[in-house]
């Protein structure tokens, strides 16, 4: 392959001031210029209130949040410096670092961290209205002093206070605007140890070092440019050349990880990821009245053998859902009284006749239309199987194609879907991303990633609204426990795949994050080796 069908080639890279000799050949651990992939292209570099991973693996190089994580999924200090929980749960003091700037040399206070959580993470933040749910208000008794009145103890609130999770935006910059309009998503300005300085449509996002962070000796390269290569095997052969020695969610055809991990100047890891346990999913829109029959969705959960589509789609990295919450969530996870839906075409055929919708002329019941989550083949395969699958109990499907955006507006603006197929992550606790499909308050008309199938159950909002607000990690275990069975009772999504996400790197990088969040975590401890080392 021609290195110009690459958008982001050594002559490019040379126009926007980044020496690629100096990244290919003669960095050190201090210095040097890091070229990463990210895939899809952001929509916007923001997490506040669409958090598609694409804007996190950018966005999180910039902002940060109050905490990050361990490997033991513990909270270590980031821009708060210290905390403490009251005694009784309904308050969390937290000390603020301080010295940190904004990027534009505004200091960081208080009043951001008040603003970000009140205007942000309650009210737009696809995931944080179910986490923040007990938060009531923040008080700001001095600029590097914040705390957070609850008006219910609530035990995962420290599980989501990261970058990702929480972001700290600043208030001077967004306060009174709407954050989902604002400039500053395509000019972020935050405290993080990169700063923005390009983003060429299509092109590359680029990031340079910043020279005031707080945390010192860091980060440990000059630049990261984040090259947008939309054709899959272009992608992997910048891996291969050198060109991108950088890539996080599988940013490479599933076909070509065999090879690429016999590669001795390539890493293949699937660490990274732990805190999004992730699993893709088909959702129904019930607004639809076939998909709002029980037993259509039942028959849909029947006609597709799951572990065929592990194995042929996603190349056996990941295995059959049993529920929303994946089994690699031991605390919270369970089959016990779980409603299971096995591979059995002929019952799903008895179950179609059962729902009115036996087969007409050339065997079609009905037709439907299904979009996938627009982020690379694998999804855009899952679709192609479902389509297959179903068309063998009489459904016939249309797969529609789109970009992010669209499928983005489709689905959580204008309800204008059937069956869309994506990915969800419910986090290392699943009530931070595991509930929004299931919650009636998280239908919210225009917020990626919320409940866009309407589905409402009062005895569901009942589950979680109490383990929102229980205290008892064993009672809270069992209503997780309850959660799941309803869940797959009433059906309004099919969990399909427990999927194993990975990275590639390339072996001159060191430093890259192990922690159970890396994949979306900075890159502010990579650096760079010499070749050869």
């Amino acid at each position: 392959m021609s290195i110009f069908n690459l958008p982001l080639p050594r002559y490019l890279l040379a126009a926007v001031g980044i020496c690629f000799t100096l990244t290919a050949g003669s960095a050190t651990a201090a210095g040097g210029n890091l070229v990463a992939l990210v895939q899809p292209e952001p929509v916007a570099l923001n997490t506040a209130f669409n958090t598609n991973f694409p804007n996190g693996v950018v966005y999180n190089n910039i902002y940060e949040g109050l905490v990050s994580y361990n490997q033991d999924m513990l909270p270590q200090p980031s821009l708060a410096t210290s905390w403490e929980v009251a005694a009784d749960g309904l308050s969390i003091t937290f000390h603020l670092r301080k010295g940190v700037t904004w990027h534009d040399g505004v200091p960081f206070t208080s009043a951001d961290v008040k603003y970000s959580a009140l205007e942000l993470w309650k009210k737009v933040h696809p995931r944080g209205r179910t986490t923040f749910a007990a938060l009531e208000d923040v008080e700001t008794p001095d600029d590097h002093t914040a705390v957070f009145r609850l008006k219910h103890p609530s035990l995962v609130i420290m599980s989501s206070l990261n970058a990702n999770e929480a972001q700290i935006l600043p208030a001077h910059l967004f306060a009174g605007t709407d954050v989902r309009t604002s400039p500053y998503n395509a000019k972020p300005v935050g405290t993080g140890p990169f700063r923005f300085v390009k983003w060429q449509r299509g092109q590359y996002i680029e990031l340079e070092r910043n020279p005031d962070y707080w945390e010192s000796g860091k980060p440990k390269v000059d630049k990261v440019i984040f090259s947008i290569i939309p054709d899959a095997g272009s992608r992997a052969a910048a891996l291969e050349t050198g060109d991108v020695l950088y890539a996080p969610y599988d940013s490479v055809p599933l076909s070509d990880v065999r090879r690429l991990s016999q590669n001795p100047q390539l890493v293949v890891t699937r660490q990274g990821y732990d805190t999004s346990a992730a699993y893709t999913f088909l959702e129904f829109n019930l607004r639809n009245p076939i998909l709002a029959n029980l037993k259509v969705r039942q028959a849909i959960a029947r006609a597709i053998d799951k572990q065929a589509l592990v194995d042929v789609v996603w190349y056996g990295l990941g295995k059959p859902a049993t529920g929303p919450i994946p089994s690699s969530l031991k605390r919270f996870y369970t089959q016990d009284g779980v409603p299971q839906y096995a591979y059995d075409p002929a019952a799903a055929e008895k179950l179609l006749d059962q729902a009115g919708y036996p087969r007409k002329d050339g065997g079609v019941r009905f037709r439907l239309a299904i979009d996938y989550f627009p982020v690379n083949d694998g999804f855009k395969n899952q679709a192609e199987f479902i389509r297959q699958s179903l068309s063998k109990v009489g459904i016939e499907l249309r797969v529609r194609n789109q970009d992010l955006a669209t499928f983005i507006k489709r689905i959580y603006s204008d309800y204008d879907f059937d069956i869309e197929t994506g990915r969800w992550v419910p986090m290392m606790d699943p009530q931070i991303g595991g509930l929004r499909h299931y919650w009636s308050k998280n239908i919210a008309q225009g917020t990626p990633w919320s409940n866009a199938s309407g589905y409402t159950n009062p005895g569901m909002d009942q589950i979680i609204e109490a383990l929102q607000v229980e205290i008892d990690p064993g009672k809270r275990a069992g209503e997780f426990n309850e959660f799941q069975r309803l869940a797959q009772t009433d059906l309004p999504v099919i969990p399909l795949v427990e999927q194993q996400n990975f990275t590639v790197y390339s072996s001159r990088l060191a430093g890259v994050s192990t922690a159970p969040d890396g994949a979306l975590s900075s890159l502010k401890d990579v650096s760079l080796l010499p070749e050869g080392k």
